[in-house]
């Protein structure tokens, strides 16, 4: 089938392929919405927020379904959380995939099915039928919501997924994305019943003991590199297992790091059980170059990737490396 993709934010000559969208939809059995293992706010508030509008909407049926084992705990205050499932169980329905740049972080074998892919990294393979990719856009959210307004009603539960996600996926409105249209986004989110007080409240005052306990092993452990130029943050396997924290209670730790005022990339670096997971951070300098020259990928500000079967020590040292190999961080 030929595939049919937006792959830069839309102006008013670029229309959103509202009408394939919507007819895909309607020509499903079932739909089945999936957002990429170990789930951040922007997955999860993108696909639920998918899913109440073709629950409600819909003459399909639909489930929503992520692969991970342990999902951000903190999340479950969005409507219809405890619908998501870890299997797929309708077969050959149409998959609508969000905020996820390669089919394989999906964790689900696909071939042969029809995918609708909704998503805002310049890393996206455009592994769908239909792509609606828009690296210019805040988040996976804003797409999704800018997609799906001229088709379906907002209504209060979707707009609270959709807000919280891009919420999240700015920082709460303070990354480079944030513009007129965001701001214009959120008035629309919160006119059809997102509750911004609430939502920040939740999604900022509902940590758990483990993720104090696992932030305190990884602020033990902070070296600098380059004149404190690069910051670095590490947790230990034997670390976690002490501190009961799971990797959903390890999503911000970089941010420590970076948020130092001579720090210009920050490094936080996991060790699981059988890999290595890198997320790195930045105030200008294009990390996700880093990301993708070792098998990963994200944004220009804010990227990641996994080394299977490394240690710590030699993960770091493989993404120094990289820093100092990429001629666009020479001034570093």
């Amino acid at each position: 089938m030929r595939k049919s993709s937006v792959t830069q934010a839309p102006t008013t000559k670029q229309l959103l392929p509202h009408k394939k969208v919507e007819e895909k939809i309607e020509n499903a059995t079932s739909v089945t919405i999936l957002s990429h293992v170990n789930p951040d706010a922007d997955a999860l508030g993108t696909a639920l927020g998918i899913y109440v509008l073709l629950k409600y909407n819909a003459n399909v049926k639909v489930e929503v379904v992520n692969a991970s084992n342990i999902l951000p705990k903190y999340l479950d205050f969005l409507p219809y959380f405890h619908k998501i499932k870890k299997h797929i169980n309708y077969a050959d329905s149409l998959i609508i995939s969000c905020d996820c740049a390669s089919v394989d972080r999906l964790g689900f074998e696909l071939k042969h099915r029809d995918i609708i892919n909704i998503d805002h990294h310049e890393s996206n393979t455009m592994f769908g039928n239909i792509n609606v990719v828009l690296d210019k856009y805040a988040s996976s959210s804003h797409v999704a919501f800018r997609l799906f307004e001229k088709i379906y009603t907002i209504n209060k539960d979707a707009a609270t997924c959709f807000y919280a996600a891009l919420l999240s996926d700015t920082r709460h409105f303070t990354t480079r994305s944030v513009d007129y249209e965001v701001f214009s986004v959120a008035k629309v989110l919160v006119e059809n019943g997102a509750k911004p007080d609430e939502i920040a409240s939740k999604m900022t005052q509902r940590k758990s003991l483990a993720s104090m306990r696992i932030l305190e092993k990884a602020l033990a452990s902070l070296s600098f590199y380059n004149d404190a130029k690069v910051a670095v943050l590490t947790v230990s396997q034997e670390e976690i297992l002490q501190t009961g924290a799971n990797v959903p209670d390890m999503e911000g730790i970089v941010e420590f790091a970076a948020a130092l005022v001579t720090v210009e990339m920050a490094i936080f670096a996991m060790e699981l059980k059988d890999s290595v997971r890198i997320s790195l951070r930045s105030k200008g300098i294009d990390v996700s170059k880093i990301a993708k020259s070792l098998g990963g990928g994200g944004h220009r500000l804010a990227a990641g990737f996994s080394i299977n079967g490394g240690n710590l020590e030699e993960s770091i040292e493989t993404t120094l490396a990289k820093v100092k190999m990429l001629e666009s961080l020479s001034n570093l």
